[in-house]
């Protein structure tokens, strides 16, 4: 994303690395964070203009000297636009602060990116990966979430039944739908709810459920859920 010496192009974090290494602190002694790296790459200071009060529109020119061109700095907002996603606290995504890293033990996080058709459309993918807290340079793959959900349903294919904590509620709810179904549809009575029918229900959730009925469902799990090369795994808790 930034311009290096000899043309060579670095990431966001690349450059947050590069800082760490160098000792780099802030006035108070303290280290710059990654958010923090972002805002200081937005700033038109450093390029001679700023606005005053913040959000009126007024722009001036400033009596100091660039440190930049503005010919930089348009570039390295191209690139930010392309490739950094801030976190939004509204936006909600079904499968996080439930799974962390197999490899560090950091959370996992989402990002939705949208991909132009040419028929004018957007496709919409959602990807999880390592939040890295934990490890800046945990080698974690992304995961998208057609495939995380394909690894959770093959999760609750092989686990004992009772580890879907869920399971007394999803029964009732099964019950419900197979009273309506002889009750007014006129179907077959089904005596009792088998484990088939809670493993296929809570599968039916993974897939077409809403981001609350999918979260509270793994919520509900007895074990946790680890990523680990792009696959879901179970760890057993005490």
């Amino acid at each position: 994303m930034f311009e290096k010496v000899g043309n060579e192009r670095w990431t966001g974090r690349q450059v947050y690395r590069w800082l760490e290494q160098t000792g780099f602190r802030t006035k108070n002694g303290k280290l710059l964070s990654l958010g923090n790296l972002y805002l200081l790459l937005r700033n038109t200071y450093y390029y001679g203009e700023f606005e005053y009060p913040v959000g009126s529109g007024e722009w001036y020119q400033g009596a100091h000297e660039p440190i930049i061109t503005k010919e930089l700095f348009d570039r390295v907002q191209e690139s930010i636009r392309d490739h950094f996603i801030p976190k939004t606290e509204s936006k909600e995504f079904a499968f996080t602060r439930l799974i962390k890293c197999g490899l560090c033990g950091s959370g996992i996080s989402a990002e939705e990116k949208f991909k132009m058709l040419k028929n004018g459309g957007t496709n919409r993918h959602v990807y999880y990966r390592c939040t890295r807290v934990r490890d800046l340079d945990c080698p974690c793959q992304a995961i998208n979430e057609e495939t995380l959900i394909d690894e959770l349903m093959g999760l609750i294919d092989v686990i004992d039944v009772d580890e879907i904590g869920m399971r007394g509620k999803i029964a009732e709810e099964i019950t419900r739908y197979n009273r309506f179904r002889t009750g007014v549809l006129g179907a077959k009575k089904h005596e009792k709810v088998s484990d088939v029918d809670v493993r296929a229900y809570a599968k039916y959730l993974l897939k077409e459920g809403t981001v609350t009925e999918k979260r509270d469902l793994l919520s509900c799990l007895k074990s946790k859920l680890v990523l680990k090369d792009r696959k879901i795994i179970i760890e057993k808790t005490d």
